[in-house]
């Protein structure tokens, strides 16, 4: 088939540098097919191989991070063969969104199913173990009663949601597919995302071959029944691929729009569903870490954001925060209107509701207080506005520049979290996003839920405050305005048009790196100059008036 999900977004032949409809590539059509079967099998067995090795050597620390970078590895080593599924829920999300044909979805889950049994197989021979029983529980490979069937069958639905709905917007559409190198990152790393929250409540299986493999070579190797939660995991697995085509189709309408690359924009429609989505996982990740007591939450949360920051940053701009939003409207530029961020912070705050409504079902269980009981006021204060201010820092920083991170923006971004979460999650909870502080304070004791006002207060704040540092720190980004231009405006290669008036100085001369550059622009002969600071800024202009617009930003 010459059609296909593809991660790296490459067509299957154009791999081994054969044209599509080729001589060449006409006669080798069922051995490539054999090749991307295989493929589907190898990654498969070492995904599950790495699984079940996991469990068996009962590592709650760095077994999330360990089958997440067996999962990366393998789609960086043979996504350019068949697009690296490893996962019939995948592949069904794929088939569904028009990715990938059905006689290949067929095939690949049965290399995935074969490469799952052998897996599984192998690694309990390996460790002399009986199996690892499936179902619901505090570690994998026990099943207790304090979680329910439908509640890990519910953090299955979800969270193979999270990664299918990933994998589509990174590897398979038109605005990712072959154009960055993150994919394998994004994708893998949604294993940490589950692994440390909702896989203390499901073992956060995410993949049937998974629970298919686990379940029933147990019961073959000791001898007695299967659990039988392979069939209810395999069914909320595919439940939530299915989720996962449909509103893949919702935030990325150019994928089915012929002559549509997405250059020309989103719907608000789609921009407003992937700022809800983007922010219901993070939070559901920060409650699901917390209430269940993870050994790693700051790491796992850092994940979700990561991972949905890939998949939606082209979309609405992933701010998942309406700390974010306050800062990248406040530094203007054209980023997003304030009619857009008020929009998006509703959407926000109505998703961290709802998530916080969903961690609650899921582990039968709330927090009791946004604040912790032994910080004070001050500590809080100085807490959520430095590390917030960071987060939103770093987001303007590496992600609204003219020369902006093309591959570990995400990466970047997602780490924040574990900065802040690791040095102030004791005495703040650091929570940085008034979309956290509001879940947490609705799902806790009511008595309290006035904390969500100060530190939605605060982290607010700490967003305006970042926008003030963005424009001292980097006042190259505000030239355009400096020249009294709107930085919308655009010439007919798409770079910033300075004012005409400036082409009027004489006898000046142009310092600092982008002097070529501003010549240029200006329209000056190579024996004209014009004079700017360091700071790219005109000499002629006051530099109490640059002081006193910088002062603005932070009132």
């Amino acid at each position: 088939s010459d059609k296909g999900s593809e991660v790296g977004g490459h067509a299957s032949r154009s791999f081994l540098g054969v044209s599509k409809g080729s001589p060449q590539a006409s006669k080798m059509g069922e051995s490539w097919q054999i090749a991307r079967y295989v493929s589907e099998f190898l990654g498969t067995f070492v995904l599950v191989a790495t699984v079940c090795a996991n469990g068996l050597a009962d590592d709650s620390i760095w077994a999330g991070v360990s089958i997440a970078c067996s999962l990366a590895v393998m789609i960086y080593a043979l996504g350019k063969v068949s697009g690296a599924h490893f996962n019939p829920a995948v592949s069904v999300a794929c088939g569904l969104a028009g990715k990938c044909p059905p006689k290949d979805v067929f095939f690949y889950i049965v290399s995935q199913l074969v490469g799952g049994f052998l897996g599984a197989l192998v690694s309990m021979i390996m460790y002399g173990e009986e199996g690892i029983t499936l179902g619901p529980g505090d570690k994998p490979g026990t099943v207790d009663d304090k979680y329910t069937w439908w509640q890990a069958c519910a953090v299955e639905f979800i969270y193979t949601f999270m990664l299918c709905f990933v994998i589509l917007n990174v590897a398979c559409s038109k605005m990712h597919a072959g154009r960055n190198q993150f994919y394998g990152l994004a994708i893998g790393f949604v294993i940490v995302a589950c692994a440390y929250g909702g896989g203390n409540i499901s073992g956060a299986c995410l993949n049937p071959a998974i629970a298919v493999s686990l379940d029933i070579m147990t019961a073959i190797i000791t001898g007695s029944a299967a659990t039988g939660y392979s069939i209810m995991y395999t069914i909320a697995e595919l439940l939530g691929a299915v989720l996962a085509a449909g509103l893949y189709r919702l935030v990325r309408p150019e994928d089915y729009t012929e002559g549509d690359d997405g250059s020309s924009g989103y719907p608000m429609s789609a921009k407003l569903l992937s700022e809800f989505l983007g922010t219901y996982m993070l939070v559901l990740t920060v409650g699901l870490n917390v209430l269940t007591k993870s050994v790693a939450g700051a790491f796992s949360i850092s994940a979700s954001l990561m991972c949905m920051i890939f998949a939606l940053g082209t979309v609405s701009g992933a701010h998942f925060n309406p700390a974010v939003t306050v800062a990248v409207v406040a530094s203007r530029r054209g980023k997003c209107s304030p009619q857009e961020g008020a929009k998006y912070i509703v959407v926000q705050l109505a998703a961290g509701i709802l998530a916080a409504r969903t961690y609650c079902l899921l582990t039968g269980d709330t927090f009791t207080s946004l604040k912790p009981a032994d910080s004070d006021w001050g500590q809080v204060f100085v807490a959520e506005l430095i590390f917030t201010a960071v987060l939103a820092f770093i987001v303007l920083s590496v992600a609204t520049v003219q020369s902006s991170l093309s591959e570990y923006f995400g990466l970047a971004i997602g780490l924040c979290v574990t900065v802040g979460g690791c040095a102030i999650g004791g005495i703040s909870g650091g929570s940085l996003n008034p979309a956290v502080s509001l879940a947490i304070a609705s799902s806790g004791d009511l008595r309290a839920v006035w904390h969500f006002i100060p530190y939605a207060f605060i982290e607010l704040s700490a967003g305006a405050m970042a926008a003030g540092l963005f424009y001292v720190t980097q006042p190259s980004e505000f030239q355009t305005e400096w020249m009294g231009e709107d930085p919308a405006a655009e010439d007919e290669e798409g770079a910033g048009v300075l004012m005409k008036e400036a082409s009027g100085l004489d006898d000046v001369v142009l310092e600092g790196p982008e002097a070529a550059f501003k010549a240029e622009k200006l329209g000056l002969p190579s024996v004209q100059k014009a004079s700017f600071d360091l700071e790219g800024r005109s000499t002629q202009k006051s530099k109490s008036t640059s002081l006193g617009r910088c002062a603005g930003w932070f009132f």
